[in-house]
């Protein structure tokens, strides 16, 4: 007797598997898939066959490939994971969908958003499924949130305010992380810390409608940490944005990189009943009526069907990402971000970018 499509796992292989620190499919794609009944990782591949067959044994991977084409082209792969740097990004999503695979690419989806439009075309016209790595809208108070706010918790939504500082991409970067101090790897504040971070926002709140845009550069150089090498830099380190939402409710957001102390990141909602705000941690805490301190909103038990366990953020939002694939993927639900929705985050961004350079205020179209 065949098994159902739902009983069916998915063969999973991944791109860009290395086993060092900080690189992103061994510290949170390949121990959230491990968890998860619905998958099975069948190929890893990294550009060095010796690194390709560490991670397999560590995960207990069957195939490991030096060669990327290899792994796409497997039998034993459904779903290939794109976890390399930006500027690769398309020439292996292109290989993905040249074999009629589904396709997971981290963020940014490419270096620009013509690269990123003609990605989701063509994925499109292959027919498959192709999805965008932003995981951190599935955490549990992310989506409660959500919800608090369609159902009418602050009343009208008048107001969103985002706050986020960070203490890299300043005058500062790890020997892993130097490459993004160059404007030409793609890697910066505006498209890679900006995207991810103000996704599980929009996801809540909804779209931006028009905005101004304010992109700064106020480092020249940075030191690498541990070594006594200096490297230029040339990428920006803050992103100022104002506006409006579909709803027509205000909008502001500041992103700031090289913050040396006291970095955090918060969601204030400001509406006509009452007021939210969603922590760095994701928790979730409001008051209604007038004159009341904020406080903690206990994240009900119907969003934490996947217990996070003693996963870190990272590995646990990633799993919940995965859960939500495997539904779409059995189900045909639309729950996961696609590469349609990656270029709508790209077409925002680039509008900032256009809006400080401009110094006009710029809408976003369909």
């Amino acid at each position: 007797m065949n098994k159902s499509k739902k009983d069916k796992k998915i063969r999973v292989g991944i791109i860009g598997a290395t086993p060092a620190p900080g690189h992103w499919a061994v510290h949170a794609h390949l121990p959230a898939l491990t968890l998860m009944p619905q998958y099975e990782v069948t190929a890893v591949s990294t550009t060095k066959r010796e690194t390709a067959e560490e991670t397999a044994r560590r995960f207990n991977v069957p195939h490991a490939f030096d060669n990327a084409e290899e792994l796409v082209r497997h039998p034993d792969v459904d779903l290939v994971i794109v976890s390399v740097t930006t500027s690769k990004h398309a020439e292996l999503v292109r290989m993905a969908i040249a074999a009629k695979k589904d396709v997971m690419c981290e963020w940014p989806l490419g270096i620009s958003l013509e690269e990123s439009e003609e990605l989701a075309h063509e994925a499109e016209i292959a027919g498959v499924r192709a999805v965008i790595d932003l995981q951190r809208r599935f955490a549990p108070g992310v989506r409660y949130f959500h919800d608090l706010i369609a159902e009418g918790y602050v009343g009208r939504v008048r107001s969103v305010k985002f706050r986020m500082e960070v203490p890299y991409f300043g005058g500062y970067y790890t020997p892993n992380s130097k490459h993004a101090a160059d404007a030409a790897n793609s890697h910066t504040i505006v498209n890679v810390i900006s995207g991810h971070f103000l996704d599980p926002v929009l996801a809540a709140v909804g779209e931006v409608k028009s905005l101004s845009g304010v992109v700064a550069q106020q480092f020249d150089h940075a030191h690498v940490i541990g070594t006594d090498e200096i490297i230029p830099v040339t990428v920006p380190d803050q992103v100022l944005i104002s506006g409006t939402l579909a709803s027509g409710a205000v909008f502001s957001a500041h992103i700031e990189a090289g913050k040396r102390n006291g970095s955090s990141m918060q969601t204030i909602v400001t509406g006509t009943e009452g007021d939210l705000l969603l922590s760095e941690d994701y928790t979730v805490s409001g008051a209604q009526g007038d004159g009341h301190p904020l406080e903690k909103l206990e994240i009900p038990n119907s969003y934490l069907t996947i217990p996070q366990g003693g996963l870190s953020d990272e590995v646990y939002q990633t799993r919940l990402l995965y859960d939500a694939l495997a539904k779409d993927l059995a189900e045909g639900t639309h729950l996961v971000p696609t590469f349609k929705d990656a270029c709508r985050l790209h077409r925002m961004l680039d509008l900032v970018v256009k809006a400080s350079t401009t110094g006009q205020r710029q809408e976003l179209k369909e």
